[in-house]
Order: structure tokens, then C-alpha cells, then sequence
């Protein structure tokens, strides 16, 4: 397998080094996924802004959870669920959502449940999901825009995820008790 540096604020290269600033500040570290995106800064750049965009979508928490998550899930990032379910924690969505996301099983939430069934009908199938999936979406109370809003988190995960998979990053010192 190919190594991968971990990069630091201080050995960073030239172009990374404002966006590791921008990760400390962002998360009090650098994580090992930023250290690992900082090879190629265009790829840090625009996981950081597509992070930014997808947590100013319509969407609240717990949906953000139930995106990142059943991506995560699907793509079985050793990494990204961890370092997810730290977030959902931080963000104090209800762990019964984030166990039943990681353990694969419906939501109680009808309408979340629709969201996740969306999200890996959009990941599974590549964009291209049935009317009825759509209706159903549709009938669980979103609309178009949160339908577009999920391909802003489907792309940042396939970049982390992808990430993750080719450099076999080290889940990160708090994300560990996160570990299933």
C-alpha cells in the first residue's frame, strides 16, 4: 500500500498551510484527514468548503447526521463514521439515530428514514434514483432543493471517504471511542 504523509500546520505544504490553520481553528486539531488532503491542497480546499456549504444547506442536525452517515456507511470508511459520530455527539443528535445509522437499521423517524433511504439511493445508484423513491421523499415532507442539497454532501463524503480508502488514514486520538 502506498504511504501517505501525515502533514502537520508546520511541514505542510506552502499551499496547505493557511487551510491547516483553518482545520485548527475549526476543530482545535488538525485531523488526520487534513493531514493526509494536504498533499493535494485543491482537495483540502474544496472538502473544506464543501463541508462549510453542506452544514449551511436547509438541512438541521440530525439530517446532516443522517446524509453524512449513511454515506459513510455505505462506502464503509473506517475513518468517517468514527470521526462522524463524534460530530453527531458534539452536535447533540440523539445516539439512537447515530447506532441506528452505523448498525444499518430503519430510523424511527419516518421522515429522516426517507432521507436515508434517498441518500443511498443517490450514492448507490449514482444520481439516478426512481420516481418513486423520489415521490416518496417528496411525500416525507422535503422538496427539490434538500433533494440537490444531499449531492453537496454526497460529493464532500466521496472526497473524505475516497480519501480515506487510498491512504488508510489513522482515526484520530478522539474519534477512537467512536469505534464499533
Amino acid at each position: 500500500m502506498t504511504e501517505f504523509t501525515l502533514y502537520t500546520a508546520e511541514n505542510a505544504p506552502e499551499e496547505s498551510k493557511s487551510l491547516m490553520a483553518d482545520s485548527v481553528a475549526a476543530f482545535g486539531m488538525v485531523p488526520n484527514l487534513h493531514a493526509v488532503m494536504a498533499e493535494a491542497p485543491t482537495l483540502l480546499k474544496g472538502y473544506q468548503v464543501l463541508h462549510e456549504l453542506f452544514q449551511n444547506t436547509s438541512f438541521n442536525a440530525e439530517e446532516l447526521t443522517v446524509v453524512w452517515q449513511s454515506i459513510n456507511v455505505e462506502h464503509n470508511c473506517h475513518y468517517c463514521v468514527p470521526a462522524h459520530s463524534a460530530i453527531a455527539a458534539s452536535m447533540k443528535v440523539d445516539q439512537g439515530i447515530v447506532d441506528s445509522l452505523v448498525n444499518k437499521t430503519p430510523l424511527a423517524d419516518p421522515k429522516l428514514e426517507a432521507l436515508r433511504e434517498t441518500t443511498l439511493a443517490m450514492a448507490r445508484d449514482r444520481g439516478v434514483i426512481s420516481d418513486e423513491q423520489i415521490e416518496k421523499f417528496f411525500a416525507a415532507g422535503y422538496g427539490k432543493q434538500q433533494l440537490l442539497e444531499i449531492i453537496v454532501g454526497l460529493s464532500q463524503k466521496v472526497m473524505s471517504n475516497y480519501t480515506n480508502h487510498l491512504a488508510d488514514t489513522p482515526v484520530d486520538e478522539p474519534f477512537k471511542k467512536f469505534i464499533k
